[in-house]
Formats: structure tokens, sequence, C-alpha cells
């Protein structure tokens, strides 16, 4: 075996041992890794082994890499020459809704309506399949991408042309951290990132901060993964990890799982963190082996491991920036929300205001999901959810009318193991049908709710509830007329579709009554630990992986049927909704002092990149929609499956139903100029039309949430050239960048009485600052281009002009326009 011996520090973090493997088999400058000592800054260059997609970000990334082949083409270049340089896999699970629930064809309707709606886009996911050589496709209906990429596709440790190495997986997902559980570090970058890392271009980074999380002790009876991972998200984000690496050590690890490790590291987006690393180890072997990964594969990683100090050893004490212990044994069962996944709340604390009836009311549950990659990999959790189920059905339970009941899991695998084990009856008994094998409602894709429910919550104005086994509960995320969500176990899910509500104590709450009127409570149905193992000890089996994964990139009849163009450009169509040529290498933004400006909007803390461009259905009255319906389009479809056609998306900026722009008294996409109410999107091409440059204003942790190039893109269409924040969330400050919009950030403390309804003033300093002035009123402001390459990137308006630019001056020197 040949590998790039590392020669570091055995005291220094794992995950900065695998940065200073890259950086010394890449040639660049690894002594500001090989020195490190806690505190350490400097810039470093990254350069993935891959990169990993999925459809709603990938489509928009191949539309982009589309556009400057065009663009090569017509500067008397080869098209073909532009290809991506390392591996790249696309997993096309984001598409699929709920629509279909409760009943025993909602797979198969719900994947028949998916390809209804997305085949102009699946057609154009087969022609890059066809055109890009280094590009692999994993069809609809296989499974969520970080579901697939923990059980197929991670390699932990590759090998290229003889040559050993650690798997550096960066994904256009926030949650490509999944696969962190697993030993393999990656995470989440934007599309627009990934393009140039696909292109041969490394991700410029700063050193950053490592925190070693010791865990300690066992989780108690009757709490679950999940309860552990809502207690490190509010932990952590009460500690501070965002832009830092974390790193889990200690003699806990010994017996924890890969399943509850992925659980936890899937779930970093949320504390903030930019990964949530644990490390190679007895648990990563057997996991590997029990997903069929080959045994001189495993040996591999075990021999690599070892050689290059990437083996947890409980008994070396490495050094990290900073260091905090969580003990498993405090962990209590818990969910989270309302609006946030860090707000965990004990189950004994829910709020249990009683109400006179068991109509539908303020507090209600009327969607229950057991969905999302974070959960449905796991287990323990799914096997606790069936047998709740089974035991509840055996007592004469039934889910409330009200409540639609969805289960989606992340993995084929999961209804292998449940057919198995004979579980999936008792599932189907309580409207747990099979929905899709995708992110579905943890994506806001969960359909419209039950029959009639939509239209008493809206006519009563109710503050109704979704409970789900997912990552993210952001306002309007999940369904647009669901106010309050809230993560939760599998089985938990499960229990509060039974209850039909959250206002009551589960732990002293009878759920409902038996067939003999008997009070059935949740520790009357909630399975023990040994029955969990039991199960997933005679119904799991590693045959399942290898079974599933045995063709994972040829797809069904569907998807292989679809007629695909074929090419080195491809052929765009003036009349399509979906899919548009890109304008981003038009006219590129020039940097540069703006006088005058007006805030387009102003925002709070905590704006979710949901916020900026959501994902969920295109309401008919939207600016979108309206737009779309002109056009004669009848099924509006989501944002998330119109990220191909930037005349929908930059409609659809700021238009999540529930922004708070401070400039005006209503909740929407509005705001105001010169004294009169207008949507955002009509404001934009106002100010537009007379010159007036736009910056947002914002407060703290502004981005936050998934990594969608679109809350960058969208804006900067609408002509926003610099977002004026307390702090930013660390990928959409970088999609900022990417597109050549300006992040500003105040001095701490500052920023508060920038109202924005006055004109602002802007003026770049050479030393990395800008004077900012309004209303007699004047910031030193931070220029967060954090690196020399961000630098350059702004300076081109954008990564793709930066990218295409340095195509044309070193691939194709001498070339002038063809006309």
């Amino acid at each position: 075996m040949i590998y790039q011996p590392l020669q570091a520090s055995p005291r220094m973090p794992r995950t900065l041992r695998i940065l200073l493997e890259n950086a010394l088999r890449h040639h660049t400058a690894a002594d500001v890794l090989r020195n490190w000592v806690p505190g350490a800054t400097g810039e470093i260059e990254v350069f993935p082994s891959r990169v990993f997609l999925h459809d709603t970000n990938g489509v928009p990334v191949l539309a982009d890499l589309a556009s400057m082949r065009d663009a090569l083409a017509e500067f008397g270049g080869d098209p073909a020459g532009l290809d991506p340089v390392i591996p790249a896999e696309l997993v096309v699970d984001h598409s699929v809704i709920a629509d279909v629930f409760g009943r025993p064809d909602a797979l198969e309707r719900n994947v028949e309506l998916e390809y209804h709606r997305n085949a102009e886009r699946y057609r154009f996911l087969r022609w890059g399949q066809q055109a890009f050589d280094r590009l692999k496709i994993v069809p609809p209906g296989s499974g969520i991408m970080h579901q697939v990429n923990l059980e197929k596709l991670a390699r932990v440790v590759e090998i290229r042309d003889g040559v050993a190495f650690p798997d550096l997986c960066l994904g256009t997902d926030s949650h490509t951290t999944m696969v962190n559980g697993l030993g393999v570090l990656g995470w989440g970058i934007g599309g627009i990132e990934a393009e140039a890392a696909m292109l041969g271009q490394s991700v410029s980074m700063l050193i950053p901060p490592v925190v070693g999380v010791r865990l300690t002790g066992l989780l108690p009876a009757g709490t679950t993964a999940t309860d552990l991972v809502l207690t490190i998200t509010e932990r952590l984000r009460a500690h501070g990890v965002v832009g830092k690496f974390v790193e889990f050590f200690g003699p806990a690890l010994a017996e924890l799982p890969v399943a509850d490790r992925a659980t936890i590291a899937n779930m970093s987006p949320e504390f903030g963190s930019t990964v949530a690393w644990f490390p190679i180890d007895e648990q990563t072997l057997t996991y590997l082996r029990f997903t069929g990964r080959p045994a001189e594969h495993v040996d591999l990683v075990e021999d690599y491991a070892k050689e290059q100090g990437l083996w947890h050893d409980s008994t070396t004490e490495l050094t990290f920036d900073e260091e905090l212990t969580v003990d498993l044994a405090d962990v209590v069962p818990s969910i989270a929300g309302p609006n946030r996944p860090y707000q965990r709340i004990p189950l004994t604390e829910v709020p249990t205001t009683k109400a006179p009836t068991d109509e539908l009311r303020d507090g209600s549950v009327v969607v229950a999901a057991i969905t999302s990659c974070t959960n449905t990999s796991n287990p323990s959790v799914m096997v606790a959810a069936g047998l709740l189920a089974k035991k509840a059905v055996e007592r004469g339970l039934a889910t409330q009318p009200w409540v639609k009941t969805t289960l989606s899991p992340g993995s084929r695998v999961v209804m292998e193991y449940y057919d198995a084990a004979g579980l999936t009856p008792y599932l189907n008994k309580l409207g747990f049908h099979l929905a899709g094998f995708g992110c579905m409602t943890c994506i806001g894709a969960s359909g419209g709710l039950a029959d009639g429910v939509a239209e008493v919550v809206r006519a009563k104005d109710l503050s109704v509830a979704a409970v789900l086994s997912g990552n993210r509960n952001f306002e309007s995320r999940i369904q647009p007329d669901v106010r309050q969500n809230y993560l939760a176990s599998p089985p938990l899910v499960v229990a509060y579709a039974l209850a039909g509500r959250m206002d009551l104590d589960l732990q002293a709450d009878p759920l409902g009554v038996d067939d003999d009127g008997r009070p059935v409570h949740l520790r009357d149905l909630w399975p023990s630990r040994n029955e969990i193992e039991e199960v997933i000890r005679t119904a799991l089996r590693p045959e399942m992986f290898t079974e599933v994964y045995a063709d994972v990139f040829a797809g069904d009849d569907r998807w292989r049927n679809l007629p695909a163009p074929v090419g080195d450009t491809f052929a765009w169509e003036d009349e399509s909704t979906y899919l548009r040529r890109p304008p981003y290498l038009e006219n590129p933004a020039q940097p540069g002092d703006l006088k005058g400006a007006r805030a387009l909007v102003r925002l709070g803390d905590s704006v979710t990149t949901d916020h900026l461009s959501p994902a969920g259905a295109i309401p008919a009255d939207s600016v979108a929609g309206m737009y779309l319906r002109e056009l004669g389009v009848r099924e509006l479809n989501t944002y998330a499956s119109r990220r191909g056609n930037h005349l929908v998306m930059m409609r659809g900026a700021f238009a999540n139903l529930r922004l708070r722009n401070a400039l005006v008294d209503v909740e929407g996409g509005f705001t105001t100029k010169d004294g009169e109410l207008l949507t955002i999107y009509d404001a934009a091409e106002a100010y537009r039309a007379d010159g007036t440059p736009v910056v947002v204003v914002a407060g703290k942790d502004y981005g936050i949430g998934s990594s969608r190039d679109w809350a960058a893109k969208g804006p900067a269409l609408l002509g926003v050239r610099a977002v004026l924040a307390q702090s930013f969330e660390r990928i959409h400050r970088s999609n900022l960048v990417g597109m050549g919009v300006l992040p500003l950030e105040f001095a701490a403390g500052e920023g508060d009485d920038l109202t924005g309804e006055e004109p602002i003033d802007i003026t770049l300093g050479e030393d990395g600052f800008a004077l900012v002035r309004s209303a007699g009123r004047s910031y030193r402001m931070r220029m967060r281009l954090d690196t020399p390459r961000e630098v350059e990137y702004y300076r081109h308006g954008g990564v793709l002009p930066y990218v295409l630019a340095r195509l044309r001056g070193e691939a194709l020197p001498h070339l002038e326009r063809n006309e």
C-alpha cells in the first residue's frame, strides 16, 4: 500500500490529520497544518476526493456546467473539454412528494406522480449522465442521498492509481456530514463551490478551530439515539460551534454503533458546526462488514487508519482548541420545536394545557411522519417504532382521523427488515404505509393535509402541529398550514399520531383506551432494549444491503425508458418552465462602492435559507405562481423542482409565507418602496429600473439551514449587491460570495439601529473593512471575504465567471468570440 506519511504530532486532532494528508498529497502549503497548535490560523486548500449532490441542487449545478460548455463553444473552444476531474455522484431523492398516504398503493402512486411532474428534469439528468464522464446518478426510488452514501457509496479510504488516501467527500447538502459517523471527513458546500471543485478548483478555507467532545456513560433505558442527538444539538448550539470542526472521542464510543453516530453527525448543521466527525474504530469495521463492503476493503480501512493515526485509541490524548463533555447517562426523552432543531423540550415539559374536546383545534397534530435520513438510517429507532405500532394495534388503538401519517425511509433496506420482522402490517394498520423512499416531509414535500383539515385550520386560524423524525422544523417548511413543527424519534412520531395532539403529558396521560375501556399509556407500549435488539439480530442481515444496492445506478424501467438527449451541449428550450440557460455568465456583478443603496428587506435574527428561498409547494397566488399561470402552467409543482429555471426562482426569492420584514407590517414576501406596499420581486424590479442598488440588512445567524444555492442566487438576480448582517452561517456566506454578493458583518453589539428605511452608502476599504453610512450613523463593517480565493471570486462577480475566465485564459489563451 502506497500512502502519504504524515509525520505529525500524535496529539493533533484526527480531522486535521486528514486535511494535512490532503495538503501534502496535492503539494499545497502544508506547514501551517504540520505545525498546528491550538489557536493556529491560516488559509488552507482542500481538494475533495469526490463531490456528492442531490437532484434539486444537482439540476442547477448541471445547468451551470451546461451553460459553461455553451460559453466555451461560443468562444470557439471544445465544450467536451469541460468535464469533472473528480468523481461526482448524484442521488435523485428530493423530488418525490407525499401526495398519497395511508393506503397500500401510496408508494406506486407517488412515484407515478413524481415521474409525471419531473420527466423533463430527469431527462436532463440523463443527458448529463452521458455528457459528463465522471458523473454517476442514483435514480429515483433508491433512498436518501446520505443514507445511500453511508450504506453503499462511502469508501472511508480511497485507492486510485495504487495510492491510498482518505475519502474526503464534499456535498451540496448540509447533511453531507452524516457520513462523518463512518469516519469519513465530509461537509456541506454550496453547489457553486461544488461546480468549481468538480472542475479541479480547491475549496479555500481557514484552518477551523477543533472542538473535542468527550462522550461518556450509557443511554438510560427508555431513551433513544434521537434523544441523544437533540441533547447534543442543544448543547453545541449553546456552546457555539459555527465554522468549527467537532470531533468526538471518549469511552462511550466503544458502545456507540455507527447508526447512532450517523444520527448525531447528520445534525451537525443544526448545531452549526462544519463537521461532526467520529474516528475509525472497531464499530466502523463492524458496520462496513455488515453493509456488505468487501473484506479486503475493510482490512484496508483498518490498516490505513492505524498507520496514519486515524484509529481511535482511547489511551491517546489529543489536543483540541476547545473541549467539553456530554454524559449519555444524563439524556432524557425529548422532542425539539416548535420551529428550531435546537429547541429541545424534555418530554415531561411539553405544554399540557387541556382542552374540553377532541375536535381539531390549536395544538392538534395534523402531520406525523417517519421520514428523513437522520433517524431512518438507524435500525434501533425504526424497530422501536414498528414494535410500538404492533403493541398499539394489539391493544386496539388507532391514529386520530385528522393526522396525516406517512412512512418515507431513507433506505430500501428498512422495508426489508420491517417485512422480515413482521412489523409492516402493524404500521400499515396505523396508516404508516410506505409513501416513498426520499426526503419528503422533512424538506417540505409533505403534500396536502388529510381531507378537510386544511379548510378547518384556515377557517379557524388554528395553530396546528407536525411531528416528524427529521432534522429541520423551520417555519412554513414542513407544510404551509402548519405553524408548530416538532422533531422526535420514530416511536414518538407513532405515539403522537395515536394521541392526535401535542398538549398532553406522554409520561402520565393515556394515549387512548383499549377495547376493554382500560387506559393505555406510552409506557405500556414502549419496547425494551432487549426486544429491539432481538428484532435487529433476527431480522436484519448483511445480504439485505448487498441485494438492495447490487445495481444502484441502473434504476427501474421508468428511468431506463426515459428518452434522453445526447451530445456535448444541451439544447435549451425557450418554452420550458423547468430548464432555462442560467444567466450568471452574461453580466457578472461588478464589485465596488454603493451610493444611495436601499434595503430591499430588513430582517431579524436566525433567518433561514427557507425564508430566503422556499423549497415547498408554489402557491397559486404567489409571484412565481402567477407567473407560471400566465404561461398556461396548471401544475405548479414545488420551488425545489423548478430550480433549473431562474425566471421562476428569482420570483420565489424571499417568498416564504412566514417571512418577517421589518419594513412592513405583514408576513410574507412584501416590502415597501416610496411608501407603497409591493411584493419584494416587484420592488426589486422597480429599483432596477431606477438604477438604485439594493442590499439586505439582517441580524444574527443569517442564512442558517439548508445549503441552498438559490438563497444566494435569487437575491443576486434581484439585484442585491451586499448583505449587512450581525453574523452569517458558514455555507450561506460562502454562497453569497460565490454569486458576487458582498457579505458585510457588523462589529459586535452593532447593527440593531440600522432600520433600513434610509439610503445606505457603502465605501470599500483596502484593509478588509467597509465604511457604511445611513441616517447620520456610520459603521465599520468587516468584509467577509475570508480567503484570497474568495476575494478573487468577488472581483470576478462570482465563482462561475472566475472559473470560466481561468478556462479561457489557461486552456484557451488566444480565442476570440465567434459572432
